[in-house]
């Protein structure tokens, strides 16, 4: 059984430091770990789309206010056919979304402009390029041609043998160790690493629940040092990635914090995992190839995503 970690603002200061990508792929660099993700890794990746199995794992767009939700999608019809006559002619229908990606219930990817530490962004850059008309640096354009690569599903409530983790339990390296000697799949460099609370199966059960009472199950901050290690490009989550509450005070979101800034990590926030982890258990496998197409919004801070996993 993992014992929960206990780690304090300086345990995190001194993290935030050691693990640091700053430079590593040059001084203007914008895509940070994505640079893990080579021709090599794609190529790679692509042998295991074999059965012609695709999954989903995002959620619907939630149009409908609720506890995780305080900021809906706004879907406006901009043409009706029940109520408008429809004429003669070319006849359509049309809509407007309206979006506003973050927070806990969209499927989105982070961009490296999203979460600031002591005034900086990843790489060095200063809060001041974030301004009013979009961020000049690190902006989610550093996805702009597509994330392809392998995916790598740990299926953390199967370890533990629950449907879902109660929030807000903290993952801890052991967990994430036991599941890859459990799984047989080992996280590599240029992976995208999925990991798996089982927050699909509690909204099923108890409906949605407000992110800070009683708040979300997610990794401890003891598990930023191996995904360092790895070479983990994206790291994601049917959460937030980050346990909430009960961090301490300078360092909140501990995993967005230090993963995003620090070390160049774009997150996916609010996957949908449920259908994933069934596909993965039927087949016993646990690597796929991954899809991301975050979408050309350029100076944006993040996007809505449809991530697809091939088998």
């Amino acid at each position: 059984m993992a014992q929960t970690t206990a780690l304090t603002d300086s345990h995190f200061a001194a993290m935030y430091k050691d693990l640091s990508n700053w430079g590593r792929w040059g001084k203007d660099d914008e895509r940070g770990a994505l640079n893990f993700i080579t021709q090599d890794v794609r190529r790679e990746a692509m042998t295991l789309a074999r059965e012609g199995i695709a999954v989903s794992c995002a959620l619907p767009l939630p149009v409908t206010p609720a506890p995780d939700n305080p900021t809906p999608v706004r879907h406006l019809m901009t043409g009706a056919g029940d109520v408008a006559a429809i004429a003669e002619g070319l006849q359509s229908t049309g809509d407007y979304f309206a979006i506003s990606p973050h927070g806990m219930a969209t499927t989105h990817l982070d961009a490296l402009c999203h979460v600031l530490v002591g005034g900086k962004m990843y790489n060095g850059f200063d809060a001041s390029v974030v301004k009013s008309n979009g961020a000049e640096k690190n902006s989610i354009m550093a996805g702009k041609d597509g994330v392809v690569t392998r995916g790598v599903l740990l299926d953390i409530p199967g370890l533990k043998g629950v449907d879902y983790l109660e929030p807000p339990e903290r993952i801890e390296l052991e967990d994430l160790l036991a599941a890859e000697a459990r799984q047989g799949v080992q996280v590599r460099e240029g992976d995208i690493l999925l990991v798996a609370t089982g927050r699909d199966a509690r909204r099923d059960k108890f409906g949605a629940w407000s992110p800070r009472d009683p708040g979300l199950a997610g990794l401890s901050g003891a598990c930023l040092p191996f995904i360092h290690e790895r070479g983990v490009a994206v790291l994601g989550s049917d959460g937030i990635s980050d346990a909430m509450p009960g961090n301490p005070p300078a360092w909140p979101l501990p995993v967005h914090q230090i993963a995003i800034a620090a070390m160049g990590i774009h997150l996916i926030d609010n996957a949908q995992l449920g259908r994933l982890i069934a596909t993965c258990r039927e087949l016993n496998r646990y690597e796929f190839m991954l899809t991301l197409a975050p979408l050309r919004l350029e100076r944006g801070t993040a996007s809505p995503i449809n991530p697809i996993a091939m088998f």
